[in-house]
């Protein structure tokens, strides 16, 4: 006669075990993501929607925490190492906040460079996602690239006027990257490192005379309040990348895992690219309604610009080389 114990006891194991199973399957994943820029700027909104999006797609299993403005990641020096060392699961930030550490990236920042089908972030930001995993990724050690993002060609804000090249010589100019130290330089400029959030206060306080941003990214951070002039065209770019924790993203469920990959890669960095050229037409317009006098640098003096830069460009590809990486390689596809 077998005991009614003995069948009550395998029967409860089991429904324990069922139970656990559907407890792990529903379990909630919180993600922190974690950037440098203040909450009025277009990767803030683009994360913000990104980050509702999975949210509803994933049945709430996956939620988000939002820092901006270097909250918790801290400053552009610091965000992709918060997420590397797990302090953050998910960080965007700018390779000009370390200088020399993504050599390669950075050679995307050399004057004038952009694909042939256009110099828009739209066109950069996905030529440079699609090159990340042949490329990229070995820079970029402990991360996950989500996508890469280009700005438009950062333009020359400055409180004197600049007509022509010769203006910018000993005049102060706030950079961010070795590419646009080495452009300034070029041009007879004295660059000065000077974090995005305290680039308004050291031009109101004369610790600059000029700096260097996209529009939207010089709108975002309030220098229209303090310069009086931006020249066109712009000379170079700035690279950034929306990165996730490695081992955060191994550990994700399968599932999970799927909905992160297809809402991000080059088809993200396209539409955020495209996000980020609007608010570049925004942002000028913006700062012309402050009383911004936007002008263009004449093609005589655009051709000496050009000119002068040209050594940077060969200097840098072959210091890369020397290094072992695949600079020129690299450069060409991107040029593509």
């Amino acid at each position: 006669m077998i005991h009614i114990r003995a069948i009550i006891k395998p029967i409860a194991a089991v429904a324990l075990a069922i139970a656990s199973i559907g407890a792990a399957n529903a379990q909630t994943v919180e993600l922190k993501i974690s950037h440098f820029v203040p909450p009025n700027h277009t990767f803030h909104k683009f994360a913000t929607a990104w980050a509702e999006k999975l949210e509803k797609e994933s049945g709430g299993k996956l939620k988000f925490q939002i820092y901006p403005a270097g909250q918790l990641g801290g400053g552009a020096n610091r965000q992709f190492d918060s997420a590397r060392n797990g302090v953050v699961d998910i960080a965007f930030s700018t390779h000009g906040g370390t200088p020399g550490r993504y050599p390669l990236t950075e050679l995307m920042s050399l004057p004038f460079a952009a694909p042939t089908v256009g110099a828009t972030s739209e066109m950069m930001s996905r030529r440079a996602t699609e090159l990340s995993g042949k490329y990229l990724a070995k820079e970029h050690q402990g991360l996950h690239i989500l996508f890469v993002a280009v700005t438009s060609p950062l333009k020359v804000h400055s409180i004197p006027p600049v007509n022509k090249v010769d203006d910018l010589k000993g005049m102060k100019i706030r950079f961010l990257g070795i590419q646009l130290k080495n452009v300034i330089d070029a041009v007879g400029g004295v660059p000065v490192p000077v974090p995005p959030p305290e680039t308004q206060d050291a031009l109101s306080k004369g610790i600059v005379e000029a700096a260097t941003f996209p529009f939207e990214g010089a709108n975002s951070f309030g220098l229209g309040t303090v310069v009086k002039y931006s020249l066109e065209p712009g000379i170079s770019s700035a690279t950034f990348a929306m990165v996730m924790n490695q081992a955060k993203y191994n550990s994700l469920p399968p599932e999970l895992k799927s909905l992160i990959d297809k809402s991000t890669g080059p088809d993200a960095a396209q539409a955020f690219g495209a996000l980020w050229d609007q608010a570049e037409v925004e942002g000028k317009n913006s700062m012309m309604a402050k009383g911004v006098k936007v002008s263009t640098l004449p093609a005589p003096e655009l051709q000496k610009f050009k000119t002068l830069v040209a050594p940077q460009i060969e200097a840098a590809l072959a210091d890369a080389e020397r290094k072992g990486l695949p600079a020129r390689a690299f450069y060409q596809e991107y040029l593509k």
